[in-house]
């Protein structure tokens, strides 16, 4: 029960990692979990995630929002904030991937891709330091990629993406240790999501390749790394970036 009372929001967890990390979360006794959406067609899965929260004792809540605007951001947070009292744990999670080598990629494609992972993180954050401020706790995981690292063929706009954050994350960190509020990241291998939907076979199998361990990962092999950063035994990390990837980048 590491994070026993805590409360959090985590955005993209209507799926994949994001509601993964929700479930363990519940299991080490977070109180309150706002569960982020981003349309209509993802309503009914993070609807079974709040049930299924509500079974394991904590108080779950669906939101929708696009973490690319910010008014639905905003919104997202203040309601988050009014369900559970207060925000401990922000993770930003949601995240999208178009694959496509550079000179094809539609500049609204690029645009896309770039608004959900790094405006939207920057607009999540930015909406949530407040009151971490003022009470003088907070916990913040945004989640990048081993691929920041190391680049992938036709996946250049998710890369950079997640370069960003990774960037973003250490500034941040640098502002903000002072406060007691902890910003870091976990850059996940190539995990079985959603997300990886629209990524190309070939693409897909050039990373398979590079993983010395052979194979993807399960959410369940990257949701501990997210208990670790919110909990206690977290503290004293700031500005670092955990990368459960299968051997497949050494940071």
């Amino acid at each position: 029960m590491r994070l026993e009372g805590k409360t959090a929001l985590i955005t993209g967890s209507s799926s994949g990692i994001g509601a993964a990390v929700a479930s363990a979360y519940a299991d080490e006794g977070v109180a309150h979990i706002a569960i982020n959406y981003p349309d209509d067609g993802e309503q009914a899965r993070a609807e079974t995630i709040v049930k299924t929260l509500q079974e394991a004792g904590a108080k779950a809540i669906a939101i929708k929002a696009d973490v690319a605007d910010a008014s639905q951001v905003a919104a997202m947070v203040g309601q988050a904030q009014a369900f559970a009292g207060h925000l401990d744990i922000l993770v930003n999670n949601a995240g999208i991937a178009h694959g496509e080598v550079v000179e094809d990629i539609p500049i609204d494609t690029w645009d896309r891709v770039i608004g959900v992972h790094l405006r939207g993180t920057f607009l999540t954050t930015q909406a949530a330091l407040p009151q971490m401020y003022e009470r003088g706790f907070g916990r913040i995981i945004n989640t990048v990629s081993q691929l920041a690292y190391k680049g992938a063929p036709a996946l250049a706009a998710y890369t950079a993406a997640k370069g960003g954050i990774l960037s973003f994350t250490r500034s941040l960190a640098l502002e903000i240790g002072a406060r007691n509020v902890r910003a870091n990241c976990v850059a996940p291998g190539a995990t079985h999501t959603p997300i990886l939907d629209g990524v190309p076979e070939e693409s897909l199998a050039a990373v398979k390749a590079g993983i010395p361990i052979g194979h993807f990962a399960e959410v369940s092999d990257i949701a501990p790394a997210y208990v670790f950063l919110a909990s206690r035994d977290g503290d004293h990390f700031q500005g670092q970036c955990i990368s459960p990837n299968g051997g497949d980048c050494f940071l």
